[in-house]
């Protein structure tokens, strides 16, 4: 079996919470009092261009909630869902000690907005565990979609059996398994490591 030379990272349930998932908008739509079903059809109509870098944060946010007046500021609004990002107990403790060891590649392998995507990397540190970050509004394309683990690949010019990516959902693990790659389901940090160790990877 080929030796583990790259690590493929979820951010969002394995990393750091979820970034803008449906429980993030539902506090927004309590928060500012926004009618839901409203908010939640309009969203669904533009995340798919939102989360390939097809839509920015603000025009995004014309189209969902300030495409009439509001008693509230975009920048208010902006504020509320960068502060709904938290690091999960535990992960990055995991992924420091990897990207110490040096032994893999490290890369995030994602889905999200642009705008939320550089703001998290920035404001907890990322760029100093991974040297590359593949995400949707980079590429142009969204997991659980094969193109999105053959770019991967392509970019990181290794093997699928040389691969592990770490994801939260099970979907999405479909497609990377689909490829060759190897795969884990995140649930916690401790069974992180366990299971990483399970597969050869050295801390």
């Amino acid at each position: 079996m080929a030796e583990i030379s790259a690590l493929f990272w979820d951010v969002g349930g394995v990393l750091l919470t979820n970034g803008w998932d449906r429980h993030s908008r539902e506090r927004a739509a309590k928060k500012f009092s926004l009618d839901w079903e409203d908010f939640e059809d309009r969203h669904e109509l533009v995340v798919s261009r939102f989360e390939t870098g097809r839509l920015s944060l603000d025009r995004y946010l014309d189209r969902t909630i300030f495409y009439r007046d509001r008693d509230f500021g975009k920048d208010v609004f902006k504020a509320h869902m960068l502060d709904q990002s938290k690091p999960i107990d535990g992960t990055l403790d995991v992924v420091a000690r990897l990207a110490q060891a040096g032994r893999c590649l490290m890369a995030t392998l994602n889905n999200e907005s642009r705008e939320l995507n550089l703001y998290r990397i920035d404001h907890f540190g990322l760029r100093k565990y991974f040297s590359l970050f593949m995400t949707s509004s980079f590429l142009g394309v969204k997991k659980p979609e094969d193109e999105m683990f053959r770019l991967a690949l392509d970019l990181t010019q290794h093997e699928p059996e040389e691969c592990v990516f770490i994801d939260d959902r099970e979907i999405n693990l479909e497609g990377a398994d689909h490829l060759g790659l190897r795969t884990l389901h995140f649930k916690n940090a401790p069974q992180l490591e366990k299971d990483l160790q399970k597969l050869g990877v050295k801390f």
